[in-house]
């Protein structure tokens, strides 16, 4: 008669036993019987339900370098990474600060980088080859904030023009006469501060393409152009709108949440193709982050926030600078003072949920500015890069009850409605526009 193969008493105790070993042994040779009771008493239940997390629960891909810019919006990578979030999902973090958002979307297509702070505008730019960007697809399963962005105008303009872009115009025009039209930067041709810009000056009757010169300049060096004269506005996240006022250096014109009302600003993004192979990698990530953004959202931890991401590893600017407005104390620096209804926000009114119709509101801005020739494909890019399949799954295993998809209309500061059932009528809407086809 044959012997059947058996566990030796050793590898039944040990204590460090390889548990995947162990469960292979027993499904192949101790199904019944006498055997299968010793071997169920030896290793437990729990033994068990480790060894089967380990292989369907954990990352495919447990070390992930994460990038940012240095900008009040990183905050939810950098706490989850500080307190040790990402590794109570099983990801082995690392940060690493790009130079300019440029480096970002290279970085995250080469691979050094596996997950990105990023602007929403960047992953449907590389999605569909837009603007100068290599067509590398990129998805969207998260968002990262909402509000918390401005327009600054130098400091010679303040009392001149306050929140209304049509009192720029005729200084936009004295200076084209002069032959030095205006210069206004933004951070990224097809990204959030671009699309900032160009919607203030065209509410404003301003031609940003012909009207005045629209430079890129990165987030952290807008105060040293700025300083030098280089340029008479620009529009940027914090805290450099602030650190702008605290230099006497310019004021804030608008906030973003003052053109769009709880608008969407960044994301964590990935490549198509990481998020195919590590599925289980990026909703770990995710899950990470959710607890990230609800210590974000309670005001007493704000000034810890402040303290941690205001290090040099990080933004590398003083705490007080990035305080103020994640308060709500929003201070213009031409004399209003008000308190902010819509701050930047990281988990409340369903913030991170990556509503497709953000999608096609910037695709309907690409649209009108001349950026694509003919009418893009709103609702196939906006279902391929926003990903609520993956953000759904990832809360759904948590049980965090999310808010859902919200299909309904935008109204902005210039009175403009956005329908996202019909994103081109709102391209062809505006008296200021470039279209192509």
């Amino acid at each position: 008669m044959k012997t059947r193969p058996h566990l030796t008493s050793a590898e039944l105790v040990a204590p460090h036993a390889d548990q995947s070993l162990l469960r292979r042994k027993f499904l192949r040779h101790a199904a019944t019987g006498a055997g299968a009771a010793a071997l169920w008493a030896a290793i437990g239940p729990r033994a068990w339900a480790a060894s089967s997390a380990s292989t369907s629960e954990a990352p495919e891909t447990p070390n992930v370098n994460f990038g940012i810019i240095a900008l009040t919006d990183c905050s939810p990578i950098v706490i989850a990474h500080e307190k040790g979030l990402f590794k109570k999902y099983g990801i082995n973090s690392t940060v690493t600060k790009g130079a300019n958002w440029a480096a970002i979307r290279d970085s995250l297509s080469s691979g050094s980088i596996q997950a990105t702070h990023m602007l929403i505008g960047m992953p449907l730019a590389s999605t569909m080859g837009l603007a100068g960007s290599p067509k590398k697809p990129m998805v969207i399963p998260w968002l990262l904030n909402r509000n918390g962005q401005a327009i600054t105008l130098k400091a010679e303009l303040k009392g001149k023009v306050g929140a209304d872009p049509k009192a720029l115009k005729p200084f936009v025009e004295k200076a084209q006469k002069l032959g030095e039209p205006m210069t206004f930067a933004m951070t990224f041709p097809p990204g959030t501060h671009a699309m900032w810009m160009r919607y203030y000056l065209g509410a404003g009757g301003i031609n940003p393409d012909k009207d005045v010169s629209l430079i890129t300049i990165p987030p952290a060096q807008m105060i040293s152009n700025m300083k030098i004269g280089k340029m008479d506005g620009f529009c940027v996240g914090e805290p450099w709108n602030a650190r702008a006022i605290a230099d006497n250096l310019g004021f804030t014109s608008v906030t973003t949440q003052d053109i769009w009302k709880d608008h969407p600003e960044k994301v964590c993004a990935f490549t198509e193709e990481f998020a195919s192979k590590n599925p289980k990698t990026v909703k770990a990530i995710l899950k990470a982050l959710h607890e990230a953004s609800v210590w974000l959202d309670d005001m007493g931890n704000r000034a810890e926030q402040c303290a941690i991401v205001g290090k040099p590893t990080y933004i590398n600017c003083d705490t007080k600078l990035i305080l103020g407005r994640l308060l709500g104390e929003l201070d213009y620096g031409d004399g209003r003072k008000v308190k902010d209804e819509m701050p930047m926000h990281f988990s409340r009114r369903n913030c991170n949920y990556p509503q497709p119709k953000f999608a096609t509101w910037f695709m309907s801005q690409y649209r009108r500015w001349g950026m694509v020739t003919g009418a893009p494909d709103y609702a196939g890019i906006a279902k391929r890069v926003m990903r609520t399949d993956i953000y759904e799954e990832a809360m759904k295993e948590i049980g965090y009850a999310h808010g859902g998809r919200d299909d309904s209309p935008d109204t902005f500061f210039d009175g403009a409605v956005f329908n996202p059932k019909d994103p081109e009528a709102f391209a062809r809407g505006f008296a200021m526009k470039a279209l192509k086809g």
